[in-house]
């Protein structure tokens, strides 16, 4: 299989897998009255479809450790387990991030939900895989915590801040538990028993998802957390257009993921971790470069964007030093 030779290409790994994380939501934005219920079903396939091409591909191929299928037969049903509970969780709570980025805002959401799986991902996979300099870790982590609310005070100054509901903030905080509670798990594949090559950890971290799909998204289709019931009928009347955007964004963020636990198999869980789920940073990008939504944005908007992303890049400075330190 393909594996980085070096941590910088690792690093850049990680900051792809960030930018690839970032912008997948841009498909959605381009479809048309397309429910995010229904067009979960084509993200999904996407997802599926490009982790199984990355495993027949650079997973079985190059002269470092097993072959996608070989690695399958080999590795133990524990590791297995670990990487569909992995996908099974993060699958919940990538769909509750955007339920929560609907009722509250991207002011309350992303802060809460994305500053808490930083934080407990990071923690509960170097617990895990104590591997990097814990001080530099620390405060990698806090500088991306940092530019996250720096987001945030961004937001608001474009008139976003609206009194958010109890049940806005729940969902959010659910959301940052559960996402952040995915990579502990992906840890254990990668490292227990027979290790998983990260190859195979990404196709069952997406059956994972997938099965997630036939029930969560299932219930929230009948029982919506924002809006009216979603029959699955209207995903046959969408169009060939959202559905090719809805497959593009699953291949768009799988191709995040399996960059990011590539590598992770070489630099450890929570350094990939820590600087791929720094992606607010790149949506916001696409928030100010195409979609324009800071135009007519105060000054102090614009100087907490830049905040924003002054601390983004100190996080990966400092989240690089702690593997050299």
């Amino acid at each position: 299989m393909y594996s980085p030779p070096t941590f910088l290409v690792a690093l850049i790994m990680t900051i792809c897998s960030a930018i690839f994380w970032g912008s997948w939501a841009n498909t959605y934005k381009g479809t048309k009255n397309y429910a995010f219920e229904l067009f979960y079903w084509d993200y999904i396939a996407g997802v599926m479809l490009c982790s199984l091409a990355f495993a027949f591909a650079l997973g079985s191929s190059g002269a470092t450790g097993e072959p996608f299928l070989a690695n399958v037969h080999l590795t133990g049903n524990g590791n297995i387990i670990y990487a569909l509970v992995g996908g099974f969780i993060f699958n919940i709570a990538n769909v509750l991030l955007v339920a929560g980025i609907a009722i509250a805002g991207l002011s309350i959401a992303f802060p809460i939900a994305i500053g808490i799986a930083v934080v407990e991902g990071v923690v509960l996979s170097y617990a895990l895989q104590p591997k990097g300099n814990p001080t530099f870790l620390a405060a990698g982590v806090a500088l991306a915590t940092a530019a996250i609310l720096f987001d945030a005070f961004a937001y608001k100054r474009l008139g976003g801040g609206t009194r958010v509901s109890s049940k806005g903030i729940i969902i959010n905080v659910i959301s940052g538990l559960l996402m952040g509670a995915f990579a502990p798990f992906v840890t254990k594949s990668l490292t227990m028993d027979h290790p998983m090559t990260p190859y195979s950890v990404a196709v069952f971290f997406a059956i994972g998802a997938l099965v997630c799909c036939f029930v969560f998204n299932t219930i929230l289709m009948r029982f919506p957390l924002l809006g009216e019931p979603v029959a699955f009928s209207g995903f046959w009347r969408a169009s060939a257009k959202d559905h090719f955007l809805g497959v593009l964004g699953g291949i768009v963020w799988a191709f995040g993921t399996c960059f990011n636990f590539v590598a992770a198999g070489f630099a450890g869980v929570a350094i990939a971790y820590a600087i791929g789920q720094s992606s607010p940073m790149i949506a916001t990008l696409w928030g100010v470069l195409v979609w324009k939504e800071f135009r007519g944005a105060d000054n102090r908007a614009w100087t907490y964007l830049a905040l924003m992303f002054i601390s983004y890049l100190g996080a990966v400075a400092m989240i690089a030093r702690a593997y050299n330190g």
